[in-house]
């Protein structure tokens, strides 16, 4: 794999735009497009309770660290890990000014439910990459916390689930070294979408964009 370096290193937390709409992911990684709904609006305010760098606390066998940085330099990749569990465990790692070893565990705090797509569980694998890469260990557990059931599902982490996140972490890369912005493909999830009037599905499912704007600019 290719040893990225810093500056060229995308967000993690886009590889859940990039399973749920390539284009959304463009236009808000390459073009720099963003506007609020109250689903973002609502994600956003679970992160600040989840992502507060300042705290880190024991509990008997196990540490819990929040809003960890983590990267992958083989991948390219940098994010936060909301939360981290460090679990005592004879077949763990060793931790710094810890005595044991620990097992290491992720978890990613989303709103609402458990989703019909696996956004949300790529973008815990490619946690999962990041943190096997810097720790030189092995995860084969993470957590997904949904505040609106108040319940944690534990996903089991494969290599089948790592590759496909691989997979797509180097699409994502080909598009960002192009500047290319996906064509749409339009589905129920354009009615969620936040940049549904950036985008205008319908629109440009018909016609390219510079057939548009040459339109418009004549009309």
């Amino acid at each position: 794999m290719t040893d990225y370096k810093e500056e060229d290193h995308l967000l993690l937390s886009g590889l859940q735009h990039f399973v749920f709409c390539k284009r959304q992911w463009a236009l808000i990684h390459i073009e720099q497009e963003w506007k609020e709904n109250v689903l973002t609006v609502e994600g956003n305010n679970l992160h600040e309770k989840a992502d507060d760098p300042f705290v880190r606390e024991k509990r008997g066998e196990t540490i819990y660290v929040r809003a960890l940085p983590v990267h992958s330099r083989e991948l390219g990749i940098s994010g936060i890990c909301d939360m981290v569990e460090f679990v005592q465990d004879n077949d763990g790692i060793p931790l710094n000014q810890e005595e044991g070893l620990y097992r290491v565990k992720p978890i990613e705090y989303k709103r609402g439910e458990s989703k019909k797509h696996n956004a949300d569980i790529q973008q815990l694998v490619a946690q999962v990459i990041c943190l096997e890469e810097m720790l030189v260990t092995t995860i084969n557990e993470a957590v997904l916390f949904y505040n609106q059931t108040k319940r944690r599902e534990k996903i089991t982490i494969t290599e089948d689930m790592k590759q496909q996140a691989v997979t797509m972490i180097q699409e994502m890369h080909h598009y960002y070294k192009n500047r290319h912005t996906p064509r749409v493909k339009t589905g129920k999830h354009c009615l969620r979408c936040s940049l549904r009037d950036i985008c205008l599905p319908k629109l440009l499912e018909r016609e390219k964009v510079s057939t548009y704007m040459n339109r418009m600019l004549i009309d």
